[in-house]
C-alpha cells in the first residue's frame, strides 16, 4: 500500500532533479560521502579516476550527484562538469593541514567559473572523528570563506564513515536550491 501511495505521489508531484558536484583533493572522502548518502553504508573505495555519478532522493528532491576525482592531474577537468550545476560540495579532509592552501586555491578557482555563478557551496569538514581534525571554524578561516560574497555557502562538520552531519548538509542544499523550508 505504501509503495502505491509513494508511486502516486511521485506521479502527481514529480521530484525535480538538481545537479550536485562533489569535489575536493584526493583522499578527502568524496566517494565515501557519495556512497554513504546513496547506499547508507560505507563501501571500499579506490581513488576515483574520472567520476562517479549516483541519484540520491532526499525528501522528494532528486539529486544527480557527481563525485569527481581529486588527484592533481584530474582537477583541471572539473570544469567540464560545471554546466547545469545547482550546488557544489567541497569535501575537506579536516586532518590535512599541509594541503589546506591547495584546496583554498581550488575553491576560489571554481567559484570564478561562469557556469557556477548561481550555485550554492557546501563545505563538508570531513573526518571530524579523528583527534587531530581541524574544527569547522579553523577550516573556515584557513579557506577564507568569509571572503565569499557571490555564493551562498555553509560549512558542515561531518564524518563520512558514520554519516554524521551528511544529511544536515544535504538538507541545507535542498533548502537553498528549492527555496523551500523543509521539515526535518
Amino acid at each position: 500500500m505504501g509503495a502505491l501511495v509513494s508511486r502516486l505521489w511521485f506521479m502527481l508531484f514529480p521530484a525535480k532533479e538538481y545537479k550536485i558536484l562533489v569535489v575536493g583533493l584526493d583522499n578527502a572522502g568524496k566517494t565515501t560521502t557519495l556512497y554513504k548518502l546513496h547506499l547508507g553504508e560505507v563501501v571500499v573505495t579506490q581513488p576515483t579516476v574520472g567520476s562517479n555519478v549516483e541519484e540520491i532522493t532526499y525528501k522528494n528532491i532528486k539529486f544527480e550527484v557527481w563525485d569527481l576525482g581529486g588527484q592533481e592531474r584530474l582537477r583541471t577537468s572539473w570544469a567540464t562538469y560545471y554546466r547545469g550545476t545547482h550546488a557544489v560540495i567541497l569535501v575537506v579532509d579536516s586532518t590535512d593541514r599541509a594541503r589546506i592552501a591547495v584546496i583554498k586555491d581550488e575553491l576560489f578557482r571554481l567559484l570564478q567559473h561562469e557556469d557556477l555563478q548561481n550555485t550554492v557551496v557546501l563545505m563538508f569538514a570531513n573526518k571530524q572523528d579523528l583527534k587531530d581534525a581541524m574544527k569547522p571554524a579553523e577550516i573556515s578561516d584557513a579557506l577564507s570563506l568569509h571572503a565569499i560574497k557571490n555564493h551562498d555557502w555553509h560549512i558542515q562538520a561531518c564524518c563520512a564513515l558514520t554519516g554524521e552531519g551528511l544529511y544536515d548538509g544535504l538538507g541545507w542544499i535542498a533548502q537553498r536550491v528549492t527555496g523551500n523550508k523543509l521539515a526535518t
